[in-house]
């Protein structure tokens, strides 16, 4: 583990084989009395990827913590789940950073959110299509509105089964381990229960055992820590939780 502001307390762990969850803690506040947290993730493949961008506000933090294992400036794409601020708010000053960087979503968030918001062309995904990162290989799952958002859809590195779950299993609180073998349905099911930001859609236990079926051994949660062990029986008891 490595701390790289002190001041904040963002800090950087590789949770599986170069994949790095860079957190920052963020203060309560009345919405959040326990406080919460932004991650993002960077894949320090051959050609590296940074999943999530975090909010433009912690866009010096993000970076920061970046240089402890590349330079920023080498990033070649800058991925999101959906587009929203805690996912791509820095998504400029990243594609000013790195200029040999391109945005990297879904299909349809491509279309939709990327292609307008910066010059670059952007790469979009279809559902189930994979990208060689070198000495990382990654796959892209469509999901619309699981949680929310038209264009979502989650990455997973092939390699290491690491799925990056974006805003599923979000855990409330600002300090957290970067991963742990306990559950995390249950604390996600209480910041659900608590502020329900799920769409609801009917096709969302099919996209839930779809990603199961990926049978992934990390989860890399964008809020709260991430997950060791079995990937889909969590994911198969949260198609439960929202079933009953």
């Amino acid at each position: 583990m490595t701390v790289t502001n002190r001041e904040t307390g963002t800090r950087i762990d590789e949770i599986a084989a170069r994949i790095y969850r860079i957190s920052t803690p963020v203060r309560p506040n009345p919405g959040l009395p326990g406080g919460f947290s932004f991650n993002q993730f960077l894949l320090a493949a051959d050609e590296p990827l940074l999943f999530h961008t975090g909010p433009r506000k912690l866009f010096p933090l993000v970076r920061e913590a970046v240089r402890h294992v590349l330079p920023p400036e080498t990033l070649r794409y800058v991925a999101f789940s959906h587009w929203e601020a805690d996912e791509s708010g820095a998504l400029g000053e990243w594609l000013t950073t790195a200029p040999n960087a391109v945005p990297l979503s879904g299909n349809i968030g491509a279309m939709v959110s990327a292609s307008d918001a910066t010059d670059r062309t952007p790469r979009g995904l279809a559902d189930g299509e994979e990208l060689e990162l070198g000495g990382q290989h990654v796959v892209w799952f469509d999901a619309p509105h699981v949680p929310h958002g038209w264009d979502c859809g989650f990455l997973g590195e092939l390699t290491t089964k690491t799925l990056f779950c974006g805003d599923l299993f979000t855990q409330a609180g600002a300090e957290h381990p970067p991963l742990t073998e306990s559950e995390v349905l249950g604390p996600s099911e209480g910041m659900r229960k608590a502020m329900d930001y799920y769409a609801h859609s009917p096709n969302t236990r099919r996209d839930l055992e779809r990603l199961a079926a990926f049978e992934p051994r990390t989860l890399a949660c964008m809020h709260g820590a991430s997950f060791a062990g079995d990937g889909r029986g969590q994911l198969l008891g949260l198609v439960a939780a929202l079933g009953a």
